[in-house]
């Protein structure tokens, strides 16, 4: 009886707007544009302080777009979600509060609610960066140890493009300003964890959106990073 639940949950459809009432290439042609607004949004003084304010609503809408293209969902994929969740949220709460995993940090207020000194966003910032990688290096069909490094490597590299702006959308701020290498050894550390987490329970990873969502956040935040003072 449980077998057959299963099935029917992993294979029920997700009919959640805008997938299967607009068109993908539409979906695609709508997070290019949200993007290039954003860019301008934090390029303008006058509009600036607004979009850091947003920025939490942005990361939700595309995690929410990364979630309803997953393909098949399952029980174990959102148990593993959840996990990957609460883990990378509660070892923030213990870097920030510590010093002991990242190094000296604080959180501002560009990810929204905090609890215990973090933003609750930045779990889902986890979940989201690594079944979006994850996704995105499935599709080579390499070598599953490979791909869990090259996964991490792929998150390692994206942070370093996004410590450089962080602290300008208020998102967190470094000790003396310097990012200590303890903070991208901790980051290529708990992400090869999580990128094993979802090969090891053998997580479906196909998601037509995956690239779209990374490949823009990724040259949002360059662009970012050479226009914003």
């Amino acid at each position: 009886m449980y077998n057959t639940k299963q099935t029917e949950f992993s294979n029920m459809p997700i009919n959640l707007y805008p997938r299967n009432r607009i068109s993908e290439h539409k979906v695609k042609r709508f997070i290019a544009t949200f993007y290039v607004v954003g860019a301008f949004g934090f390029l303008i003084p006058l509009t600036k302080e607004l979009f850091i304010t947003i920025t939490p609503i942005a990361l939700l809408l595309n995690t929410y777009l990364l979630a309803i293209y997953h393909n098949k969902y399952s029980l174990k994929a959102i148990a593993v979600f959840t996990l990957i969740f609460l883990l990378g949220f509660f070892i923030e709460v213990i870097g920030v509060n510590t010093g002991l995993i990242f190094g000296s940090y604080q959180y501002g207020s560009g990810l929204g609610v905090k609890i215990f000194d973090t933003p609750l966003l930045i779990g889902v910032n986890w979940l989201f960066l690594t079944y979006a990688c994850s996704s995105v290096l499935h599709r080579l069909r390499i070598n599953k140890n490979l791909s869990v490094i090259m996964t991490a490597l792929l998150m390692l590299g994206y942070d370093l493009i996004l410590e450089q702006v962080a602290p300008k959308m208020d998102m967190w701020h470094w000790e003396g300003g310097l990012i200590p290498i303890q903070n991208y050894m901790a980051w290529f550390a708990i992400a090869l964890l999580f990128a094993a987490l979802l090969r090891f329970f053998r997580i479906n990873l196909k998601n037509s959106l995956s690239g779209t969502l990374l490949i823009a956040q990724f040259i949002f935040f360059v662009v970012l990073m050479f226009i914003l003072k």
